[in-house]
Formats: C-alpha cells, sequence, structure tokens
C-alpha cells in the first residue's frame, strides 16, 4: 500500500510504518497510528503560535501528537517529532472529548485549538475529525505545520481551518532535500491556504545555511506576489537536538534581514531576539 499523504510516498508491506513514524499498513490500509494519542496539551496564548494577526490576546488549546515527515536536525520539539508509537506517554482523546475539553476553556479565554508541536499533518485524519467537532461548538481552528501535504488531502482539509502558521524552512530547495522536504509542496500549501483561512509564515534563520539576505529577499518577493500583508516571522535560531556545532544567530543579523523583507512584506516580526 502506497500512502498518499505527502511526496513521500511511503510504499508500506503489512505492518510497516511510514517515513513519519505515524502511519503504518494494517489489514491492508494505511491507518494513523497516532489517532487521538496526545503527548502534549497546553492553553497557550495565540501569539506563541506564532499567530499576531488572528485574534490577538486570545489564548488557544494547543495539542500535539508524535511523528513528522520532515527530518530537521535543528527540531525544537524532537522529543515527540521523531518518535513513534509506543515511545512516550500519551492521553487518548476523541475528537468529541478534545472538542469538549476546547469548550471547558472557552471562559479562560480559549477560542479553539491549535494542533502544533509535532507535525499535525501526519495525523490527518484526526485534525480532520477533532476540526469538524470544533467547528460544530463554534470555535476555530489553527494549524502550525511544515505544509508538507499532497494537495488533495490539503483542499479537503482548508476548509474548516481557520488560520495556519506555516514554516517556510528557507527557500532553496538543496536546503529542503538536507531536511527530508519538499521546497515546492510547502509554497503551493502556503499559497493555497492564503486563499482560504489566514495565513502566517516563519522561518528560522540558520548560520550559513539560509540566511543569505538573496534567499530572504527572494522569499519575501514570493511572499508578497501572493499577498504584501502575509505576516513573516524571522526567528532567531538556538544550538539544538542534533545541529549544535553552530551558533545562535546573531540578533543583528535577524533584525537586518528583516530589513530586507520589509521592503515587501508589510508585516515582519523577529522572534526569540529577546
Amino acid at each position: 500500500m502506497i500512502c498518499e499523504l505527502c511526496f513521500h510516498h511511503c510504499d508500506l508491506s503489512e505492518g510497516q510504518t511510514s517515513f513519519c513514524r505515524a502511519r503504518a499498513c494494517w489489514d491492508g490500509k494505511i491507518v494513523p497510528l497516532n489517532y487521538g494519542k496526545l503527548t502534549s496539551l497546553a492553553l497557550d496564548p495565540i501569539e506563541k503560535k506564532p499567530l499576531r494577526r488572528f485574534h490577538p490576546g486570545s489564548r488557544i488549546l494547543s495539542v500535539g501528537s508524535f511523528g513528522c515527515n520532515l527530518r530537521c536536525p535543528f527540531c525544537q520539539n524532537h522529543e515527540i517529532s521523531m518518535c513513534g508509537d509506543g515511545e512516550l506517554g500519551i492521553v487518548e482523546l476523541s475528537p468529541e472529548a478534545l472538542a469538549d475539553k476546547a469548550l471547558e476553556l472557552r471562559p479562560y479565554g480559549n477560542i479553539g485549538i491549535a494542533y502544533t508541536y509535532n507535525e499535525p499533518l501526519v495525523g490527518y485524519e484526526y485534525i480532520r475529525d477533532c476540526a469538524a467537532q470544533v467547528r460544530e461548538q463554534g470555535m476555530v481552528n489553527a494549524l502550525v505545520t511544515n505544509g508538507t501535504i499532497e494537495e488533495p488531502s490539503w483542499r479537503a482539509l482548508l476548509p474548516i481551518i481557520d488560520a495556519a502558521n506555516i514554516d517556510l524552512k528557507g527557500f532553496t530547495s538543496e536546503w529542503y532535500r538536507k531536511l527530508g522536504g519538499d521546497l515546492e509542496m510547502v509554497k503551493r500549501s502556503i499559497a493555497l491556504a492564503a486563499e482560504r483561512c489566514h495565513v502566517e509564515v516563519t522561518t528560522l534563520l540558520i548560520p550559513g545555511e539560509n540566511d543569505s539576505e538573496e534567499e530572504i529577499q527572494s522569499l519575501a518577493q514570493w511572499s508578497a506576489a501572493i499577498d504584501p500583508e502575509i505576516p513573516l516571522h524571522l526567528s532567531r535560531f538556538f544550538p539544538r537536538y542534533r545541529l549544535t556545532d553552530k551558533p545562535p544567530t546573531p540578533v543583528e543579523r535577524v533584525h537586518r534581514l528583516a530589513e530586507v523583507a520589509r521592503e515587501y512584506l508589510a508585516l515582519v516580526y523577529t522572534g526569540n531576539c529577546q
């Protein structure tokens, strides 16, 4: 069986697990191993996602599971994103129970659910089912995603997504290949989402990899062609996981690249610079 969720198109025999570690072939079908299995649950400020222009000042129930379809050596959440089924402590919640939990937290400023922490789209079926329940409760759905998903599945999900922060990890195919990803797929995901929901974009600036002025200029020009008011978050890198031999991004470099991006985009924010 071939999993058609993302460009990896994992060809799985019975009992085999996919590249993302969250999907498998069971009884001749591709099934999500992480359906309803949560590793993280927190009520966060919406700005932490980061979503700066979507219901500012509100809070959102943030949930995560396990698995990811990229292999970023600088992953901030590698403890869950690089793990598979049975390797972590979990809480099991049905879509209905999770939506009810979100509603219970409304008096505390909660506006809905953000699917985040690991790569949420590898658990596509759970996100789809939860988002439908959340909409029925009159609340919102937000995705924090790397945007690595095939177009049919993405188009099917977007009508029940209200906001997305999509990680654009750089603007060269070479860099994306190092991360096990596909730049053109992510660009398409951003363009499609921008037509249907609120979108913000985040790029983590890694010294010597994706932090040239030319690359950020190209990224900003491309984003502006979609919508010059797409918010862009340029974030400072700190050594972690398997990328500990690089220094943190200099604060002045982040601010300089933000100036470059502001030549094309109206809303450019800097992150991790305090």
